[in-house]
Parts: structure tokens; sequence; C-alpha cells
């Protein structure tokens, strides 16, 4: 399948197909003139890789995970791994919120008053929340 409808079909630009194949994560098959030339399953493979990125995997770790080529030998650790990392963003995240909600609706005379509102900006002092953009977060679990 030529890069052009590899690209049109997944809708991966070609410059990102060439980044990809430079970096190991798919391979073409060959060349007519100077364009690539990828097999049948490159579809597959992108849609993994693609699986991979909103999971918040890195390049490298898609690389690794994937493996030279195989599709169906897929690192099942590091899958673990990174869902264990997702559940604890996630509590992270829903014990943020719920803070916040309480602080909205606290009847406490000002936020400083109130022992939750004071514990959740204790955590962010300590560093057990980090200030990184939520919508970072959020991008990272999606």
């Amino acid at each position: 399948m030529d890069i052009s409808i590899v690209a049109k079909r997944s809708g991966v630009p070609a410059s990102t197909l060439r980044y990809y194949e430079e970096k190991g994560l798919i391979r073409s098959v060959g060349r007519k003139g100077l364009r690539r030339l990828f097999a049948a399953d490159i579809l597959e493979r992108l849609a993994l890789i693609a699986l991979g990125r909103v999971a918040g995997f890195s390049l490298d770790e898609i690389s690794s995970i994937l493996g030279g080529g195989d599709n169906s030998n897929i690192d099942r650790e590091m899958l673990i791994t990174k869902a264990t990392e997702l559940d604890r963003t996630i509590q992270k995240l829903t014990d943020m919120r719920d803070g916040l909600q309480h602080a909205a609706a606290c009847t406490a005379p000002s936020h400083l008053e109130c022992p939750r509102f004071r514990r959740l900006m204790g955590l962010a002092a300590s560093g057990a929340i980090k200030a990184q953009p939520l919508n970072k977060r959020v991008k990272q679990l999606l």
C-alpha cells in the first residue's frame, strides 16, 4: 500500500509515518520510486500505536511493547504497569475533584477555616499533588 493511501486511510500524516519508520515502530516493505510501500496490516499496527499514545505511552515504550513487528506479542507486564499508573492518576484526580467540590459547597465562613480544604492545600504544598496543568493530565489519560 502506497504511503499516501496509508496516510489517507489512517489519518496519520506521511511525515509521521516516515518518523515512525525511523523510530522502528513500522516498516515499509519496499518502494515505488521514492514513495514507501507498506503491507496491508500497517493500518492495524498504526491503530495499536494510536491506542498506546492515547493510553499515555511514549513512542519508545510503544516500540518496546510491540516488539519487532508481531502485533500479537504485546508486552503484558508493561500494560499492567501503565494501568496501575493510570489508576494512581485517576485516584489523584478524583481526590482533587472531590476536594474542590467540597470547598465550593463548604459552609465554613472561609475556605481557610475548612479542614478539608486545608488538607488539600497541604497536599499541594507537600508536592503530593503535582502542579501540572489539568488538561495535560487529562490528555495523558485519553
